[in-house]
């Protein structure tokens, strides 16, 4: 007799699953028996290339691909409609897919402003709309939010991005209170630090000046963000612990996912903002209160290349 969870298996959404923590969790749970519809700018590749981490044979009926750029309400609809056709109502929507660009908020462009709030928020907004209709007539389902530490607090040379982590998590927890009484729940998975291409630079925008005037900012972030790529974790245990966490019951749950979000997370709960400040000024080896004041001398100067 075939096996009733490959016969009517449970669908999941993933955006962004082209690359990094989306890629490695798509590959996970569909060697786990979900159906997969993998939403990305470029589904044609991606696809080819979760065929061939799964080993899916052209076909497969759980492995799809759907067109789908976040900052385009056009295709956000199209992308939505793709979603119901091929599997209903999805048992989870996870809003992986996300823009991150590098610089303090004079350096970065202000165009970019627009750019990342309408890939990080406002794109995941109008897809969860798009899909809550036939969600909430199921009377099941689940939504999951990637976010990251910067959700938690905002991080130097990452603000926007540090503010639409922000934005997204304050809207998942409004959302789970809506969504709830249709049977539907939120999840917040606050993702650490993981071996994706978000450190390449071909794949993150940084317009860090090195010599400008917050040349001591990222010599301080250099050295840091050097540490912290040594020591990250493969992708592959992102994916685990989101397997482990669709099967979350409650109505809205909260996880820190690896050891620097775990950190973040229990500190935010039991330091006063001030402190919490302080520490993360530490972290990132940012200089001291009023140590770049004209007439200072800076106590962490910039590091010669």
């Amino acid at each position: 007799m075939a096996d009733p969870a490959l016969v009517n298996p449970r669908s999941i959404v993933i955006t962004g699953a082209s690359r990094g923590l989306g890629f490695a969790s798509a590959v996970r749970l569909h060697k786990s028996g979900w159906h997969v519809v993998a939403a990305m700018r470029s589904p044609e590749a991606g696809l080819d290339r979760l065929r061939a981490a799964t080993g899916a044979a052209h076909g497969d009926p759980r492995l799809t691909a759907v067109q789908l750029d976040l900052t385009d309400a056009s295709s956000v609809a199209s992308a939505a409609k793709a979603i119901t056709e091929a599997v209903g109502a999805p048992h989870v929507l996870v809003h992986n897919a996300a823009y991150v660009t590098v610089g303090s908020v004079e350096e970065v462009p202000a165009h970019f402003v627009e750019q990342i709030f309408a890939t990080n928020v406002v794109g995941p907004i109008r897809l969860t709309r798009e899909l809550l209709p036939v969600m909430r007539q199921a009377g099941r389902g689940r939504i999951v939010i990637v976010s990251s530490v910067g959700g938690i607090r905002g991080m130097p040379a990452t603000s926007l991005y540090s503010a639409t982590k922000g934005a997204i998590e304050r809207w998942a927890e409004a959302l789970a209170l809506e969504v709830s009484p249709f049977g539907l729940g939120v999840t917040v998975l606050t993702a650490g630090t993981f071996r994706t291409d978000v450190y390449d630079g071909n794949y993150t925008e940084d317009h860090g000046d090195r010599q400008g005037p917050y040349a001591h900012h990222h010599a301080a972030l250099d050295r840091i963000g050097e540490r912290v790529i040594r020591s990250a974790k493969p992708p592959e245990q992102f994916a685990a612990a989101m397997e482990k966490a669709l099967e979350e019951n409650a109505p809205f749950a909260k996880r820190a996912v690896g050891t620097e979000a775990r950190v973040m997370l229990i500190a935010s709960r039991l330091l006063p903002s001030s402190a919490l400040h302080s520490l993360t000024r530490a972290m990132t080896g940012m200089p001291r209160p009023h140590a770049l004041r004209p007439g200072h001398h800076a106590a962490t100067p910039p590091r010669d290349e």
